[in-house]
């Protein structure tokens, strides 16, 4: 092997040492685009041969011998050879080895700058659509438990501290919402970067007549991007990828979290499956989260791949700089992760075993209905709120004193408090009352839980 470096030409007399080939080479992790990167060639040479700028019979040749290129991937897989840098280089030099010299030709009109923004973006794009999937699965997930649990009731919380009573299914719809944001998300991202940056060239363009739009429309494009300078360099497209990933890897950890809680003994509203649960290793007796566990760990690395590569572009000065190589590990890492924190997340609302009757009774212990009772006040005795708020309070001491809960404190204990206080008052005081009253938009009512989730569906 020759020691200058053939991609560099005759400029550089000595080649690169161990370390900075090592240091200079993204094939390690790069080589996932492999069918990015022959999907954007084989748009290239199309509008080379179509038109003039190549023979059509070499761009014919170059096509198959990309066809060659990609079976063998696919066969063998994507061999490390840190001399070829990237898998842009590797791809060429196989396409050479299966063709010959006429290989050269594919890369006329373009540079390894605008070809990487475009197989990057077609990587991002199609893990959009693959987060897509598989939050759509998460959805239907969270849609089957919520309509089987639209009336289970379960105390909610603020500050961790039980508040009102609401159901299941409305708890459970809370995450579908979150969800939905995230899918719109992507779905943004996905149709902010649908422009293609391929015959952009190193960074000013090239003098070649190219059809740039040809290109763009072959790659399911909507159009190519308008300036070659922040064609080549940007990677906004990347970070909006990142963000909508930390965003959701957010909303499955609050989900992780509470299952986490959920499955604890002092809760005891989940039991999670064999499936999502492991062992102890000297504690027969531990049924350990683990899956949600790492799912809530999983959004802090996510969080941090957005954080890397925007501390990576802040101070870039146009155009590509090398720093630009390390745009891609944490795109791949969040990737990742994302997908299999989705996917668990999926599991354990499918598989799980709701404890109802544990809700149920915490939900009638807490005194979850004391602002039922200050409501009752305000809305039948037309008791000013501050009033009936101080009411309630003395209310729910006396329950505390009698060791009872709200709606069993005697009506004379009540009246004594406040003589408008009748017995239509017992209408409110229990759970399945009180969350069927709220039957305001977006509230926690049954009712209102089965109409959200047939929305959801498009049946309504």
């Amino acid at each position: 092997m020759s020691t200058s470096n053939s991609m560099w030409g005759g400029r550089f007399a000595e080649g690169p040492s161990a370390v900075m080939r090592e240091i200079n080479a993204s094939l390690p992790f790069d080589q996932r685009m492999w069918r990015q990167d022959v999907a954007g060639s084989r748009a290239h040479v199309a509008m080379l041969g179509k038109q003039g700028i190549v023979q059509p019979a070499d761009a014919e040749a170059i096509a198959e011998g990309l066809t060659q290129v990609a079976a063998g991937y696919e066969r063998d897989g994507v061999p490390d050879d840190l001399s070829l840098e990237d898998i842009h280089m590797l791809t060429e030099a196989r396409l050479a080895d299966a063709i010959g010299p006429v290989a050269g030709r594919l890369h006329t009109a373009r540079s390894r700058n605008d070809q990487v923004a475009t197989d990057f973006r077609l990587w991002v794009r199609d893990a959009i659509d693959q987060v897509l999937d598989a939050l759509t699965a998460f959805q239907a997930a969270l849609l089957v438990r919520a309509e089987e649990h639209a009336g289970a009731v379960m105390p909610g919380f603020t500050h961790l501290q039980s508040a009102q009573p609401v159901t299941l299914g409305h708890h459970l719809m809370a995450y579908h919402e979150m969800i939905a944001r995230d899918v719109s998300r992507f779905t943004d991202a996905r149709a902010r970067m649908n422009l293609c940056p391929l015959g952009s060239a190193a960074l000013a363009g090239t003098g070649f007549p190219i059809d740039r739009h040809a290109t763009a429309e072959a790659l399911g494009f909507d159009g190519p991007t308008r300036n070659s300078l922040d064609s080549v360099s940007d990677r906004d497209f990347a970070l909006d990828y990142l963000a909508a990933a930390a965003q959701c890897s957010l909303h499955l950890s609050r989900l992780a979290e509470e299952f986490v809680l959920w499955a604890s003994q002092p809760f005891g509203f989940v039991a999670l499956s064999d499936q999502w649960s492991t062992g102890s290793s000297i504690m027969p007796q531990k049924r350990n989260p683990d899956a949600a566990e790492l799912v809530r760990g999983h959004s802090g690395r996510i969080t941090g791949c957005l954080v890397s590569l925007m501390m990576t572009m802040k101070g870039l000065p146009l155009a590509y700089s090398k720093d630009m190589q390390d745009d891609k590990p944490p795109v791949f890492e969040a990737h990742d992760l994302l997908g299999l924190s989705i996917a668990a997340m999926t599991g354990m609302v499918e598989s799980a075993t709701f404890r109802t009757d544990r809700m149920r009774a915490l939900a009638e212990s807490g005194y979850a209905t004391a602002t039922d009772l200050a409501d009752w006040l305000v809305r039948e005795a037309g008791v000013p709120f501050r009033e009936a708020h101080h009411i309630t309070g003395r209310a729910v001491a006396r329950a505390e004193a009698l060791g009872v809960t709200l709606d069993a404190v005697p009506l004379g204990d009540l009246q004594a408090m406040d003589a408008r206080i009748d017995a239509r008052v017992f209408d409110v005081l229990s759970v399945d009352a009180s969350v069927a009253s709220r039957t305001s938009f977006g509230g926690t009512a049954p009712a209102n839980v089965r109409a959200a989730i047939a929305v959801a569906r498009g049946e309504a």
